[in-house]
């Protein structure tokens, strides 16, 4: 039986322009393809984001950083077929030393999360997606931007169906699931690996794995594993478009693509709420809803 009658939506929440196309973007892609309606928030403008491309280390480019990443996520956004909104808030930068640095005044992270969570309650309740994906409680990697993003999408998962919530901000909506992506794990990460030795291959993976101990547990978190191996092509030219973060010699791409589509051909979710029953382990993040 299907439970869900009108079209699907998929919201996909991220912390910067470049998140949509590294984590998830062939799941999306696929999605698409089968015509399910996509769109990105994009909760900050990168403001703060270091220049990853040495050909793009260039001082024009850091002097216009804000316009040029909204002009990647423009092209991103075509590539994946998708829609995008901003959330309008500004990147905090990624905090090196110790002690670390306060952030900065008026950043993403350093809001609270019930004012923070309001622009993504309204893009909800507009949007009305029946499946919503972010990153886990530590944000895919301790990022506070990527924390943020975790806190105001569960905030606003939980808010945007309660009518006594952001009462002045549009109908409520209750989106059904809700996702954390789990795209860098050791066992992907392992399997890349190892296809690369199995070839005579160099791994880029080979130093990160050295200190890399396995965690069985966080394994175990993995519940729906999404086929998507051949718009693994869409997603590395959605990479590609965010020129200032990904160097197309660098280690994103020291993996050819069909090693990537014969060792890995999955990309990886973890349920983490649902208001409606689904068979475990999925392969479907409508699964239960269609």
């Amino acid at each position: 039986m299907c439970l869900v009658t009108e079209d699907l939506r998929l919201l996909h929440v991220h912390a910067h322009p470049d998140d949509e196309s590294s984590k998830g973007a062939a799941s999306t892609a696929r999605y698409v393809a089968e015509g399910v309606d996509v769109m990105v928030a994009t909760c900050t403008g990168g403001e703060r984001g270091s220049i990853l491309n040495p050909k793009m280390d260039r001082p024009e480019v850091l002097a216009n950083i804000s316009e040029i990443r909204r002009q990647e996520m423009d092209a991103a956004r075509e590539i994946l077929g998708i829609r995008q909104e901003w959330l309008g808030w500004v990147d905090s930068g990624f905090p090196e030393g110790d002690p670390l640095p306060p952030l900065p005044e008026g950043c993403f992270a350093s809001l609270k999360v019930e004012d923070a969570a309001a622009p993504l309650v309204k893009l909800i309740r507009e949007f009305r997606p029946q499946v919503v994906t972010t990153y886990d409680e530590n944000g895919g990697y301790p990022h506070p931007d990527h924390v943020m993003c975790h806190q105001i999408t569960v905030a606003a998962f939980e808010a945007a169906g309660d009518e006594e919530a952001y009462p002045d901000l549009g109908e409520p909506w209750q989106p059904l699931k809700l996702y954390y992506h789990h795209t860098f794990h050791r066992e992907r990460m392992k399997a890349l690996h190892d296809a690369m030795i199995a070839r005579g291959l160099e791994s880029p993976y080979a130093e990160r794995l050295k200190d890399w101990k396995p965690d069985p547990e966080n394994e175990r978190r993995i519940t729906t594993r999404v086929e998507c191996a051949e718009y693994f092509g869409v997603r590395d030219r959605a990479l590609l478009a965010h020129a200032t973060q990904i160097d197309p010699d660098g280690a994103w791409f020291a993996v050819p693509l069909e090693v990537h589509q014969q060792a890995w051909p999955t990309e990886d979710y973890e349920l983490a709420r649902s208001v409606v029953e689904s068979e475990l382990p999925e392969d479907d993040l409508f699964a239960g809803l269609r």
